[in-house]
């Protein structure tokens, strides 16, 4: 699950500060250690915000068929975060920012 989410942040083209934030805020050589495959236990924070941008990448996996597209929904302005991006709000820095952008896209899915 981290690696794929490492893979993903690179797709996003996050610098590496993003990530850092994104993650709950490890250390910069924890980060490195988990760059280079070296992953072990994981705090439960970080496993939450893990799900929440996995879950990210899927609604917008669904709801964009070009990849490009997709991975610059993540920088671009959004009226429903006023006007911020969606990365705005997920660096705020709390696993629920993460879940509010998760919502917002099942609930874009699902029609609401």
């Amino acid at each position: 699950m981290l690696r794929a989410v490492l893979n993903l942040f690179d797709q996003w083209g996050l610098q590496t500060n993003e990530k850092l934030v994104l993650l709950g805020g490890p250390s910069e050589r924890t980060f490195q250690k988990w760059r280079a495959g070296q992953i072990g236990p994981l705090r439960n924070d970080t496993i939450f915000r893990l799900g929440g941008l996995l879950g990210i990448h899927k609604a917008l996996r669904s709801m964009f068929t070009d990849v490009t597209r997709a991975c610059a929904w993540i920088k671009r302005a959004n009226d429903a975060f006023g006007g911020k991006s969606a990365l705005d709000v997920m660096l705020q820095g709390a696993p629920t920012d993460i879940a509010r952008v998760r919502g917002l896209l099942d609930a874009e899915r699902a029609g609401w």
